[in-house]
């Protein structure tokens, strides 16, 4: 029986790399960015140069984002729904963004005017390189002639066993979203204090454990993977950085040493994402038994 391949789409927060998202004709959809009075879309830095981008943010901007709105979901299945194939998207956070919720309006919208559509939406309980991994497994799986229901059942699953993990270098991003107060803040930055902030198993962020010093925070990472990540010799790994590609080479060349086997995705913040976490933010995210973690 002949399988029809399943398109895979998403949003920009999963924070691939431009060319896996070009090489695989990907479709997402951005989160709108307020910055410096312009607005722009969240488009794998097509629309706004990254190194201005970043460079104003440790000069003081605060960007502020939008959700993906419900029209623009109806626009971007309508045109989707012309292949007559079923459609996957995967999504951040609920808990994060209001962006998932605009998906299933849009969803419902289209299934009272088009009886047969074949739309599945999942609310990945993540976002970043984390989100981009179940993208990535998704879409392997839909080269490797897997139906639809098989992708879905497979992220299903899998979607709480990712495990986020992020140490934040850049402070006032977390004062300003309420995650810590400001004299802790202050008082972080002389100290030289990492937040080690992670995505909980409802999909929210929690700030878990401070640590002195970035090195001593990759440290805590990898001991977190050790503990908690599946196949630890043989995996796909994610590690996102906040225009910080040096602080990623070194976590990455720190769990080389023990996990020699492994294979990693690198790539930068897009601009939803380091809207909220600053410059210097690097993740590790990785599959694990599961994302019960205090």
């Amino acid at each position: 029986m002949l399988v029809t391949k399943p398109i895979i789409m998403t949003d920009a927060t999963c924070d691939m790399p431009k060319e896996y998202i070009t090489n695989n004709n990907i479709p997402f959809l951005g989160l709108m960015c307020n910055f410096k009075s312009n607005e722009y879309e969240d488009d794998f830095w097509n629309s706004l140069d990254y190194k201005y981008f970043y460079a104003e943010l440790r000069n003081g901007e605060m960007p502020y984002t939008m959700q993906v709105n419900e029209y623009r979901f109806l626009k971007k299945f309508r045109q989707l729904l012309k292949e007559h194939r079923p459609i996957i998207y995967i999504g951040i956070s609920s808990a994060i963004s209001g962006t998932f919720n605009s998906s299933k309006l849009a969803r419902e919208e289209i299934l009272d005017e088009f009886k047969d559509a074949d739309i599945t939406v999942i609310d990945s309980k993540g976002a970043s390189i984390g989100l981009g991994l179940l993208v990535y497994h998704a879409v392997e799986m839909a080269e490797q002639g897997y139906n639809k229901d098989d992708i879905v059942e497979w992220v299903e699953q899998n979607k709480n066993k990712m495990n986020y993990w992020f140490v934040v270098d850049d402070l006032k991003h977390l004062q300003r979203g309420g995650r810590i107060s400001s004299s802790k803040a202050v008082i972080g930055r002389i100290l030289d204090v990492k937040p080690i902030i992670v995505i909980h198993k409802d999909g929210a962020l929690k700030n878990v454990a401070n640590i002195r010093g970035k090195k001593k925070a990759f440290k805590y990472l990898i001991q977190r993977f050790k503990e908690a990540g599946i196949h630890t010799q043989d995996q796909l790994i994610g590690i996102s950085h906040g225009d910080c590609m040096g602080d990623a080479m070194i976590l990455k060349n720190m769990l080389e040493k023990e996990f020699p086997n492994n294979k990693f995705i690198i790539a930068p913040l897009g601009l939803g994402i380091a809207s909220h976490c600053g410059s210097g933010m690097v993740s590790l995210c990785f599959l694990g038994k599961t994302r019960d973690y205090e």
